[in-house]
């Protein structure tokens, strides 16, 4: 009678053994699997915020010669410079906006799979969140200028602007006083947009040192 119990006890203690090595193995086969998914989401971050940058620094570019512009136009309104036609010209130039949108597609099939939970490190998920909540600021200070563009200069150039004037080598620009505050509204747009731009451009940096 105590063999067959020590012999049931064996058997049964067999099974437990080789439960848990399956547990263990299924445990290790999925760690495994998300750990290689981890760093698949990881490179495509990298890879999607490397072009995020590039973006942003040719953005900074063109916002870096459009306050220029802008500076250059404020004095000659109003003015008698006799370049003031060809040099007005200037004012079309600033009207062109600069777009940034983003490649976030990586960072939305995280957040909205629940995979976001891969990245086991607290900082690691963490500076992620972070940074894409930067390009929300950066939208904003874009959607600024948008805004101050259309409702103020594009309605300039609709009923303060004379188009016939032009082959007359005359600026068609009715009133001046106008078009200087609204450019000088302008400049101070691009400003902001300039430094939402360098956060954006300081921002990739660091999270790419994160994910190297």
């Amino acid at each position: 009678m105590k063999k067959e119990i020590r012999y049931a006890f064996g058997e049964i203690l067999i099974v437990i053994i080789g439960i848990s090595i399956a547990f263990s193995m299924d445990k290790c086969a999925d760690n495994s699997k998300n750990e290689t998914q981890k760093q698949q989401y990881i490179s495509n971050l990298r890879q999607d915020i490397e072009a995020d940058k590039i973006q942003l620094e040719a953005n900074l570019i063109k916002i870096n010669e459009k306050v220029e512009i802008c500076t250059s136009l404020i004095p000659i309104l109003g003015s008698n410079d006799p370049q003031k036609h060809e040099k007005l010209k200037g004012v079309y130039a600033i009207a062109n906006l600069t777009n940034f949108t983003p490649e976030d597609y990586t960072h939305q099939t995280l957040v909205n799979s629940g995979d976001l939970k891969l990245m086991n490190d607290f900082e690691l998920k963490s500076d992620i969140l972070k940074h894409y909540s930067i390009y929300k600021e950066i939208q904003k200070a874009y959607q600024r200028q948008e805004i101050i563009n259309k409702d103020y200069l594009g309605n300039y150039f609709i009923y303060q602007t004379d188009y016939d004037l032009i082959p007359e080598g005359k600026s068609p620009f009715k009133d001046e006083k106008l078009l200087k505050n609204i450019i000088q509204s302008i400049r101070g747009s691009f400003m902001i947009k300039k430094d939402a731009t360098q956060r954006g451009i300081n921002s990739c940096d660091s999270i790419l040192k994160v994910l190297e």
